[in-house]
């Protein structure tokens, strides 16, 4: 047997112990997040501003658009497909009573893909006041910018008569990038309640036997842009809404024989089993058992949706037992705590 044989199986030896005596398992649970934008109790009504259309540097923008390949009236169609999108997610969750689509002439912006002036108070209120809303989602800027490269390459195919001649293939490569600023604007507390850049991309690549077959990419590229633009919107909407995630905590699988049983208990699904044996490891004379035994009241607890009683009991498992583990989860806990807090504030 080799050296790195040996090597190998004993490298594969020690990593089989590790994992049958760790002392530890893993269990996964859905939680429940507050959604990252906080939308007060006051707004039920809200309208949607595009307010993304430049109207002024217009000899700037015309040369972005020579250089970038620009297809005609692309940004104008993108940012209207991003403003529905955001409708559309609305309207599908109905989180607001209306969602109304709205626009105000006395709005100007400067273009160049960055964040305009935040909007006037004066002018807020009266595109809500003359809509009936409570609020606008505004798309303050909405940009693309293409990059394209061009290359040719000696191919073979087959004639009409099957044999292969050498040919020219050309190759169209067009990348674009996404760019848009949102704001969302509380008119009754005069508050910006989100301002947040969303970035995405489209890659369109057309090949043919001449330049024209290759250029075909650039209506491929409209239609994805105008795609990936929609769903921008439906993911931003999406950021007023609460929602699920994953989440992983170790507990204490050893340690006595009512730990191993309660293990297997937990595998089974059985958590409340398992929780009557470690409860009764509580008491436990050895203070690293005990400690371990307070840790896992502390899982059980959280699994059940009692994070006051969690809290409570992986607390003393720091305190009173010195569990290292302990201090980590209790301050996890004292997060999710917070979150539900702000999570029973976004639900009233």
């Amino acid at each position: 047997m080799t050296l790195n044989i040996r090597q190998s199986l004993l490298l594969l030896l020690i990593t089989f112990l590790l994992v049958g005596c760790s002392s530890t398992n893993i269990l996964t649970m859905s939680v429940t997040e507050p959604a990252a934008v906080y939308i007060p109790n006051h707004i039920k009504k809200i309208g949607l501003l595009n307010r993304s259309e430049s109207t002024a540097n217009k000899v700037l923008d015309d040369i972005d658009k020579i250089f970038s390949a620009e297809g005609k009236n692309l940004d104008k169609e993108g940012a209207e497909n991003l403003i529905l999108g955001i409708k559309d997610e609305f309207e599908k969750n109905k989180f607001f009573e209306t969602v109304e689509l709205v626009n105000s002439d006395k709005i100007t912006n400067p273009g160049l893909g960055i964040f305009p002036n935040t909007l006037p108070w004066s002018v807020v209120n009266q595109i809500c006041t003359k809509n009936a809303i409570d609020a606008l989602v505004v798309l303050s800027f909405y940009d693309t910018d293409a990059a394209v490269s061009y290359s040719t390459k000696t191919i073979e195919k087959s004639n009409v008569l099957g044999v292969k001649i050498p040919m020219i293939e050309h190759t169209a490569r067009i990348n674009t990038k996404i760019l848009a600023g949102l704001r969302i604007y509380d008119n009754a507390s005069k508050t910006i309640l989100d301002e947040v850049i969303r970035r995405d991309k489209s890659v369109s690549i057309g090949r043919g036997i001449n330049p024209i077959e290759a250029a075909k990419a650039v209506i491929q590229r409209k239609e994805a842009i105008l795609q990936i633009s929609n769903t921008i919107g439906q993911s931003y909407a999406l950021r007023v809404y609460p929602f699920k995630i994953r989440v992983s905590r170790n507990y204490y699988v050893s340690g006595t024989k009512n730990f191993k049983i309660a293990k297997r208990r937990a595998l089974t699904g059985d958590w409340n089993g398992a929780a009557k044996l470690w409860e009764v490891e509580t008491k436990n004379r050895d203070d690293k058992i005990a400690g371990r035994a307070y840790y896992n009241m502390g899982i059980i607890n959280e699994i059940n949706g009692n994070l006051d009683a969690a809290i409570d009991w992986v607390s003393k498992a720091f305190t009173d037992f010195k569990n290292r583990n302990a201090l980590r989860y209790l301050k996890i806990l004292q997060n999710r705590k917070a979150k539900m807090k702000l999570l029973a504030n976004q639900n009233n």
